[in-house]
């Protein structure tokens, strides 16, 4: 079974995407900043994260940028999930490390279809 950690400083959306990831059968962790998601990584790597993109204390393309310069044997897959739609916030968050990009609000497909395109789902 996948791990999948879900960063979103917004409790509903966290819930959502627990609820959506564990029909896809992923083990789910969560984080609501950062700084948290960095302390989940250390204790267990996960296989992908789902990551917001604006949040307090550290926000999802300084944890990105933090994870990406790691020296880990294997780098999980990361999926922003954002608000912000714009190509210059998509480009910057594939230049820094991204692997794939979801819109909110999204659904079980839509989240599905970008899980699959990184190869975890």
């Amino acid at each position: 079974m996948k791990n999948c950690l879900v960063v979103d400083d917004s409790k509903v959306i966290r819930k959502v995407a627990r609820h959506i990831l564990e029909t896809l059968n992923f083990n789910v962790d969560e984080a609501e900043d950062g700084r948290e998601a960095l302390s989940r990584c250390e204790e267990k790597m996960p296989d992908v994260v789902l990551l917001d993109w604006n949040m307090p204390v550290m926000s999802g393309m300084e944890f990105l940028r933090t994870l990406r310069q790691q020296d880990i044997p294997t780098q999980p897959k990361v999926v922003f999930c954002t608000t912000e739609n714009d190509t210059a916030h998509i480009r910057a968050a594939i230049e820094a490390g991204a692997d794939e990009y979801v819109m909110k609000p999204f659904d079980r497909e839509t989240l599905e279809s970008k899980l699959q395109i990184v190869g975890v789902a």
